[in-house]
C-alpha cells in the first residue's frame, strides 16, 4: 500500500492494495465523523481515488462497513484471547483480565469498536462479519465456562448466560466511560475498577467470593 495525507485529511493515493487505504480512510471518516457520517464517495475522496474507484471490491458502502468491523472484531478476538491465556493462573483471575481487555480495546480502538457495534450491521452482514464476531465471543463464553465449573454442579447456571451477563457490563463500560473518544463520559474512578466491581458483585450472587 502506497498512500498518503493531503493538507485537510485528504489521502493521496498512488499504486497498491486499494482495499487497504479504503478501509484505512473509513476508519479516519469514523474517527471524525462517527460510523454514520460519511458516504461512500466521502471514503473515495478522503482515499484519493475516483467515486468509482471502490466499486472494485466493494459493492457499496454497507460492505466496506462490513469489512471495516469484520477487521475489528479479528483484531478483538486476539485481544481476548491473548488475555483469556487459556485461562491461567486460574479462571477467575484470567477473566478478569478478559474484560480489562475488553475495555481496553474501546479506548485504543475507537474507531473499530464504534464500526463493530455502531455502524447498524447485523451481525450476518457477510460470512466473514459473522464468524469473525462469533470467534470473539467465543473468548468471553469460554471464560464463563470455566468459571461456572468452579460452582457445583447443581444449580450452576448456564454458561451462556453468564458470558451475556459478563459481555453487557463490559460493553455498558467500554461504551459509557472506556472509549477513546468524545462520547467517553466522567467517571470518578477507573473504568476497570467499575467493570471489577460490578462482576465481582455478580459472581458474589453466584456463589463466587473473593474466598473462591
Amino acid at each position: 500500500m502506497n498512500w498518503s495525507k493531503r493538507p485537510g485529511g485528504r489521502r493521496s493515493y498512488h499504486h497498491g492494495n486499494l482495499r487497504e487505504a479504503l478501509i484505512a480512510a473509513a476508519l479516519d471518516l469514523i474517527a471524525t465523523k462517527g460510523p454514520a457520517g460519511f458516504t461512500f464517495a466521502e471514503a473515495a475522496r478522503s482515499a484519493g481515488v475516483s467515486a468509482a474507484a471502490p466499486y472494485r471490491h466493494f459493492r457499496d458502502r454497507d460492505e466496506l462497513m462490513a469489512d471495516v468491523a469484520c477487521r475489528g472484531f479479528e483484531h478483538f478476538a486476539e485481544a481476548l484471547s491473548h488475555a483469556w491465556n487459556d485461562g491461567a493462573p486460574d479462571p477467575l483471575t484470567a477473566f478478569d483480565a478478559v474484560g480489562r481487555a475488553y475495555l481496553a480495546f474501546a479506548r485504543s480502538e475507537p474507531a473499530y469498536y464504534a464500526a463493530m457495534f455502531e455502524a447498524q450491521l447485523p451481525p450476518d452482514a457477510s460470512p466473514e462479519l459473522q464468524q469473525a464476531s462469533d470467534h470473539a465471543f467465543a473468548v468471553l463464553r469460554q471464560g464463563a465456562e470455566a468459571v461456572c465449573a468452579l460452582l457445583p454442579r447443581e444449580g450452576r447456571p448456564p454458561a451462556l448466560m453468564v458470558a451475556l451477563h459478563v459481555w453487557s457490563l463490559a460493553h455498558g463500560i467500554a461504551s459509557l466511560f472506556a472509549r477513546g473518544d468524545a462520547a467517553r463520559r466522567k467517571l470518578p474512578m477507573a473504568p476497570e475498577e467499575l467493570l471489577e466491581a460490578a462482576v465481582l458483585v455478580y459472581l458474589q450472587g453466584l456463589g463466587l467470593g473473593p474466598d473462591r
